[in-house]
């Protein structure tokens, strides 16, 4: 495994061994490798591992609490965010409704997935079996709180309000009920191609993040709009998130 940006005392290809080790473990088991696991699978000591986390939050390849254990490491996470992803062999937390339909674009060998979640107004069940090939039927919809500009603010936050309603009416219901302001609202299929090529290549290396312009062009292409997304008239103060 070859790292790009490889310092001189190797630092940036141990962070780079130890990011493949936490994504791989998530992808095959559902869970956060751990600390010694890490260690042995980047042939490094426990300090390593510990320096590499630190450099892979700073980079915002995973996310962090604030004891050092690994929250997400999107699209995965290690706590329930809201939304269940179960394959044949593997139980996944995804860490929101974008990262839940990625899961099964990103593992090529992963069919189909069974994403489950429910209605934060209503508390309505719902489930859709998502694959690679195109977006489930369904007439609900997604709302994201937290405009592109703002994701890194607080990640947990962010993600944990990417939900999905049973429909507009259930959203406006949650919004008076929270006094939330209203972010962006979408459907299924918007969601679905938002989410298709978002994290291709970060289960391979070396992975570059997307640029902010990129971004914009990716949120573009799969029918996103407006400032919300860093378009439109208000781009220029809407920068969104790399990748």
């Amino acid at each position: 495994m070859h790292a790009h940006g490889i310092d001189d005392d190797g630092h940036a290809d141990e962070a780079e061994r130890v990011r493949l080790a936490v994504y791989h473990g998530f992808a095959a088991d559902g869970i956060v490798p751990s600390r010694d696991a890490l260690a042995e699978i980047a042939k490094t000591d426990a300090a390593g591992v510990d320096r590499a986390l630190a450099t892979l939050a700073a980079e915002r390849h995973v996310v962090l609490d604030d004891a050092g254990r690994i929250v997400m490491a999107h699209p995965f996470a290690s706590i329930n965010l809201g939304f269940s992803v179960m394959g044949d062999r593997t139980l996944w937390w995804g860490g929101c409704a974008w990262d839940s339909f990625a899961i099964p674009n990103l593992l090529p060998d992963v069919d189909e997935v069974l994403v489950a979640t429910t209605c934060p107004a209503c508390g309505t069940p719902h489930a859709w079996v998502v694959d690679a090939e195109g977006p489930p039927a369904g007439d609900q919809v997604a709302h994201f709180l937290v405009p592109t500009s703002h994701i890194w603010d607080d990640v947990v936050h962010t993600c944990g309000h990417q939900r999905i309603f049973c429909d507009e009416r259930c959203v406006e219901d949650w919004l008076r009920s929270t006094g939330n302001p209203r972010g962006s609202v979408f459907d299924l299929a918007t969601l679905w191609r938002l989410a298709a090529h978002w994290y291709d290549g970060r289960l391979g290396s070396p992975y570059v993040r997307r640029e902010p312009s990129e971004a914009r062009a990716y949120f573009a292409e799969v029918g996103l709009s407006g400032a919300f997304w860093g378009l439109g008239a208000d781009a220029a103060s809407a920068r969104p998130a790399s990748a």
